[in-house]
């Protein structure tokens, strides 16, 4: 089955309503959208909606944006000292008074945590490069950027990087172990800052982001780690699209701060993370949390048999240890969702592996655990009845019966899964130790 489009389906706008309100044309008939809205480089949340054959006029996209976020236009506007009638202006907004976003962008700047970012990767320079480029405009002063190539196959990262690194402080290492777990844990033994951050090799970091990041460092002074939203690079294909909606229900937090700790236990469990606690393509830990949860466990994740699930239980476990997550809206990445159908197809299969996998290792390494995942075990039946309700009435926002299928499967796999990459795993390790 391929349910690509050659065409492009849908666009992607990035729009700063400080700067002004662009017209946008639509790539075909109708198309879907998703504007990301910011104000002086605040995100504030996103648009979706439907592109007619002849675009969008500014004053159209501004009166969209008014109706989707307008409580959050109000604060923003009356903050610098303006008036906000309901109208967004489309020429911009020119602020009587410095917004408060940027004052303590400022003070962030000046005392957050040294961060190194680390980018694990295989076998993707291009990808990789795109992500460095990305990292080059941050202006957050005690930044290092570390490369972890995983088991590669050839030589090509690491020309890339040697080149980069001659008007760069970027270092690389080789993990040949594979599996992304490894490549995670080398970067904390590699790295030297208080605080690790990832992002992935399909991505873009948005200019702000270390410094966001560092925001809920700095903000939430008890933060263990950080996490942040992936808002889609493009929306090309029909897979795209897909993707989007599957990891916006899945994953999304929306645009609102949330602080995750043994105090809000009783309204998101540590062992449930629908929403996500957050995700491995956008992530940041203090150090000594790292060390505190023995870094990523290596029978998760990429490279093994459970192919996902090493970022959901590190967060997980840092939660049942008692520590603290921030979910920083402003601190964003921008992912290429996978183009191709049976690319998709894979990942939703991996995603249902790497849940179930994950709760296999909280049992394996927490079987105490058992009664409250077994009362929650009622909480998630009652989740995917939901949507399946959902999905009857919505028919645009579910996914091709195909996908939920493979996503199933994966599900029904994951535990199964989890036994045999842990012992491979243990082998890994034991004969790495031998030479």
């Amino acid at each position: 089955m391929n349910n690509d489009h050659a065409a492009p389906a849908g666009i992607v706008v990035d729009c700063d309503v400080a700067d002004g309100v662009p017209s946008v044309e639509s790539p075909r008939s109708e198309a879907p959208a998703l504007v990301l809205v910011r104000i002086f480089t605040e995100p504030l949340g996103t648009v979706r909606l439907t592109l007619p054959a002849q675009g969008l006029t500014p004053q159209q996209l501004a009166a969209a944006i008014v109706a989707e976020l307008g409580p959050e236009l109000r604060t923003r506007i009356e903050d610098c000292g303006l008036s906000f009638a309901g109208e967004l202006p489309i020429d911009g907004i020119a602020p009587i008074r410095t917004p408060r976003f940027l004052e303590s962008r400022a003070l962030v700047l000046r005392d957050g945590p040294s961060i190194t970012v680390a980018l694990c990767t295989r076998d993707r320079p291009e990808g990789l490069a795109a992500v460095l480029e990305s990292l080059r405009v941050q202006a957050y002063p005690r930044l290092r950027i570390l490369v972890v190539d995983n088991a590669p196959s050839d030589d090509r990262s690491e020309r890339l990087v040697s080149a980069l690194a001659r008007d760069r402080d970027i270092e690389y290492v080789i993990e040949p172990r594979p599996g992304l777990s490894w490549a995670r844990n080398l970067s904390i033994e590699k790295s030297d800052g208080e605080v690790i951050a990832w992002a992935d090799d399909d991505e873009l970091v948005d200019a702000w982001w270390v410094a966001e990041l560092a925001r809920g460092f700095v903000e939430v002074p008890g933060a263990d780690a950080v996490t942040g939203p992936v808002i889609p690079m493009e929306l090309q294909t029909q897979s795209q699209i897909w993707f989007e909606q599957y990891s916006r229900v899945h994953t999304g937090r929306g645009f609102t701060r949330a602080v995750l700790s043994p105090a809000t236990a009783h309204q998101q469990s540590p062992l449930y993370p629908m929403p996500s606690f957050g995700c491995g393509g956008n992530m940041a830990f203090r150090r000594e949390a790292l060390q505190r949860i023995s870094g990523f466990d290596c029978a998760l994740g990429a490279g093994t048999s459970t192919l996902a699930g090493e970022d959901t239980a590190a967060l997980s476990e840092l939660l049942l240890a008692g520590g603290t997550i921030v979910y920083q809206p402003t601190a964003i990445v921008h992912h290429r969702h996978r183009r191709e159908y049976e690319t998709l197809r894979r990942h939703m299969l991996g995603y249902g592996r790497g849940l179930t996998a994950y709760y296999a290792s909280i049992l394996a390494h927490r079987p105490q655990c058992a009664p409250e995942l077994l009362r929650l075990s009622g909480r998630a039946t009652r989740y995917q009845l939901a949507r399946r309700r959902r999905r009857s009435v919505e028919p645009a926002w579910g996914l091709p019966r195909e996908l939920v299928r493979a996503n199933q499967i994966g599900l029904m796999q994951g535990a199964f899964m989890y036994p045999v990459a842990r012992l491979q795993a243990s082998r890994l390790k034991r004969a790495t130790a031998r030479r």
